[in-house]
């Protein structure tokens, strides 16, 4: 799939724009606003993978520990009714 590329307009001021030119140039971590822009986003996205990913881990550990009596038999058809609701 190709990559596509959109610019984006983001309007920050006071505190928030001190901080970011803070950590850009020569004594930030960052050479540009749109490296640390990116990075954020990169960690933001990564976050949310690992939450999911988390909450899916706790599903399965609980469903896991359920006693064999609690399953029900389901055919396939019916899964795909039940998930299309």
């Amino acid at each position: 799939m190709p990559r596509t590329t959109t610019t984006m307009t983001v309007r920050i001021s006071g505190a928030l724009s001190d901080f970011v030119a803070a950590s850009v140039g020569e004594t930030g971590a960052y050479e540009n606003v749109s490296e640390y822009i990116r990075d954020l986003i990169r960690r933001d996205k990564a976050q949310a993978e690992q939450s999911t990913f988390a909450r899916l881990k706790a599903e399965l550990k609980l469903a896991f520990a359920a006693p064999d009596a609690s399953y029900q038999t389901l055919t396939a058809a019916e899964i795909i009714g039940r998930n299309s609701r």
